[in-house]
């Protein structure tokens, strides 16, 4: 049973399909006959570790043990379930040491036999995989368990193929690899994913090669969702469609691209009856971020979970469209597109907006998701060759008929390299032209949708309503979230004094500890093409801590590089700014303690200076080596202020390249000036004072956020 099962030859297409279908039938018994097994080692487990039947044991001693003892033997002896001491804090433990110890139970003795039946029968699909010997290597290391032997035959493979085209190669059989894997291996903490995807149960919660939780990952991406109208360009403009039809609309999700943009168009379709079309295209290229709910962390979260920012923002730009409530929408998605299309599906409230008619999805992960309306009629697209589709757990070679209800096609194309094959391009091509049947079914059942055009709406999306507004300062007008496209930055970290720092920040913060000492930083930015003009400026600051008290359960959060979930900041004592209209802005938008004086911010990658003077002259100065610098992780800062009494939190974020210096040379010199920089500085005895580590960051761009209350404690 646990043999690897021998490729069927090959007669033509329709002799190998029956033959497939015949092993995925198979592997499918054997599925659900490893789940029941699994279920009763899970409860003669249970019976074996009751508390109450140990204390029942007195009234028939002779018996019970018996009967103890048969149930033990059933959980740990191979000729019964094997070595299957599962659920409970007993089983738990019980199960996780014997994974460490490679044991193997019955059920997954099951499981791994289909898991291979499974692989078999997409190698009928796809015979590559069988005569093409790096994969017959790879194939055959990890059904007989041999870890290093994978492991040299996967990286032979990407060696010989390259990234791209490895990941092609192993497509197709990519899940049941993994799940085959993890169940072979002896780490315990990816047997439950292992379990997931083989038994085609729900989305994989877990990283299947480590165990990690990717829910932990999946909500960092918060927001409640927003959008706001957008005009496309003069060639978008020219290029999106003016009559509904399926060609149509994908060619409107390859105009729009993955921008973090989606389009929602009227069409007057044959019976003169108007419909919705909302248009939404994949990922957003480019570095997550906390502004687009259609970056990495979006697509990620939008697969996990029922209900992300993305599907929010969707729902958002609906309601700004107007949809008239009860009137048909028809939802088309690519990539996490169709996974946030889909969550909108499965949205009570909004479908009881909105009659939700049509869900396309096109190389989307939604095999666990389901609309609330059993009238929604569902398309799932997806090249085999696609990894994308197979991140929820389920790829060529599931078993299971999750959807019989779903039109479904899940076609090969292994002309295609990943990532391309992804692409709406390669996508809408293959529909166009290599899936003839495909297309007409498609416009057959998107006949209500066909007709012209007459409205259409491109939205911009957002994790959060971005918050613009304009302020009025005693220097002018001035626009938030303060944006800077280019500048450069330095951050000098210094220690001080714990007793002179907390007096100096009085009821603004508790002042972090390294050593014994405080932290003291010295922020200097230059800003070009910014909202307030070219300016520089200067914070001297003291790193405090979380002003809600300390949260061990959230203290992971402090090593995020976005500052949106860190409690950890910086308390800033004293700014400095070059322009009047610039330090207005400090004291009357974030209330920091600032005055106007010259900032000058110079360097390469072996030295820096920082120079601050007034007309009274120097105030300060940084310079001197910058010793042996690495790469360094982005991350925002977190500002701590307070204006009139309130306390504030602000954010400063940050894009670009950036240095870290952990030895720098430099040294601070503190003039004689009476400024309240200098008169800081020295009652934190930082005149001549060293930095212990220094940050660089040669061309960044930053934007500020608007001061925002704490809550009250």
């Amino acid at each position: 049973m646990t043999g690897e099962p021998e490729p069927v030859p090959q007669d033509g297409a329709e002799h190998s399909a029956e033959h497939s279908a015949v092993l995925r039938e198979a592997a499918r018994e054997l599925a659900e006959i490893a789940t029941t097994l699994r279920e009763v080692s899970r409860r003669a487990t249970a019976a074996a570790t009751d508390g109450a039947v140990y204390g029942s044991l007195h009234r028939a001693p002779a018996a019970g043990a018996r009967a103890q003892r048969a149930v033990l033997r059933a959980v740990t002896d191979r000729r019964g379930l094997g070595y299957t001491v599962t659920g409970g804090p007993v089983g738990a433990l019980g199960s996780k040491l014997g994974g460490m110890a490679g044991t193997r139970s019955l059920a997954v003795r099951m499981m791994t036999t289909s898991l291979r039946l499974r692989i078999a029968a997409v190698c009928l699909d796809n015979p590559e995989l069988v005569t093409d010997p790096l994969l017959a290597r790879l194939h055959e290391a990890v059904a007989a368990e041999r870890e290093m032997d994978a492991l040299r035959a996967l990286c032979a493979l990407v060696k010989d193929r390259g990234t791209a085209r490895a990941l092609t190669a192993i497509a197709p059989i990519f899940s049941e690899f993994l799940a085959l894997r993890a169940l072979l291996d002896r780490n315990p903490l990816n047997d439950r994913t292992a379990w997931l995807i083989a038994g085609g149960e729900a989305v994989a919660t877990a990283d299947p090669i480590t165990g990690l939780s990717n829910r932990a990952i999946a909500a960092l991406d918060v927001g409640e969702g927003a959008a706001r109208r957008t005009e496309p360009g003069p060639e978008e403009s020219a290029r999106l469609g003016t009559h509904g039809s399926l060609l149509g609309f994908l060619t409107n999700i390859l105009v729009v691209g993955p921008t973090g943009r989606a389009l929602v168009q009227t069409v007057t379709g044959p019976d003169g009856t108007r419909r919705h079309i909302v248009q939404v295209p994949g990922m957003r290229i480019g570095n997550p971020d906390l502004e687009s709910p259609a970056d990495l962390l979006g697509a990620f979260s939008s697969t996990l979970r029922d209900s992300a920012p993305f599907s929010r923002a969707l729902a958002k730009a609906i309601d700004d469209y107007g949809v008239p409530a009860g009137e048909e929408v028809a939802l088309i998605g690519h990539s996490a597109g169709g996974a946030a299309v889909m969550n909108l599906a499965q949205d009570p409230e909004f479908c009881a907006r909105h009659t939700v008619t049509h869900v396309v999805a096109v190389g989307s992960p939604i095999d666990f998701k389901r609309p609330v309306s059993p009238d929604t009629w569902v398309a799932s697209i997806t090249n085999q060759h696609d990894l994308i589709p197979s991140l929820d757990g389920q790829g060529a070679g599931s078993c299971f008929d999750l959807h019989p209800d779903w039109y479904v096609v899940d076609y090969t194309d292994p002309a295609h390299v990943f990532p391309a094959c992804h692409s709406i391009e390669h996508y809408t091509a293959n529909i166009t032209k290599d899936l003839p049947e495909v297309r007409a079914h498609l416009d057959e059942q998107l006949r209500p949708y066909q007709g012209p055009v007459v409205r259409s709406q491109l939205y911009r999306l957002y994790d959060r309503e971005p918050g613009t507004a304009t302020v009025t300062t005693s220097g002018g007008p001035v626009q938030l979230p303060l944006q800077s496209p280019e500048g450069h930055a330095f951050t000098a970290y210094f220690t001080a004094d714990p007793a002179a720092a907390a007096e100096l920040l009085g009821e603004h913060g508790r002042a972090v500890r390294v050593g014994g000492r405080a932290l003291v930083t010295l922020h200097a930015f230059e800003n070009r093409g910014a909202a307030l003009g070219d300016y520089g400026e200067l914070h001297l600051g003291v790193v405090v801590a979380d002003p809600d008290g300390p949260r061990p359960s959230r203290m992971w959060r402090e090593l995020l590089p976005s500052g949106e979930h860190r409690g950890l900041g910086t308390c800033f004592l004293h700014s400095v700014l070059t322009t009047e209209l610039a330090c207005a802005v400090a004291s009357e938008v974030w209330g920091h303690s600032a005055s106007v004086a010259g900032v000058r911010v110079e360097g390469d990658d072996r030295a820096a200076s920082v120079t601050v003077a007034d007309t009274g002259g120097p105030i300060l100065t940084l310079a001197g080596p910058l010793g042996r610098g690495l790469p360094f992780v982005r991350r925002d800062l977190v500002v701590y202020s307070r204006r009139d009494g309130t306390p504030l939190r602000s954010q400063i974020r940050e894009r670009g390249r950036r240095r870290v210096h952990p030895s720098p040379g430099m040294r601070l010199t503190v003039g004689s000036s009476e400024h309240p920089l200098a008169q800081r500085l020295d009652a934190l005895g930082l005149d001549g004072a060293r930095p212990v580590l220094c940050l660089v960051a040669p061309a960044r761009s930053s934007l500020r956020t608007p001061a925002v209350p704490l809550p009250a404690r």
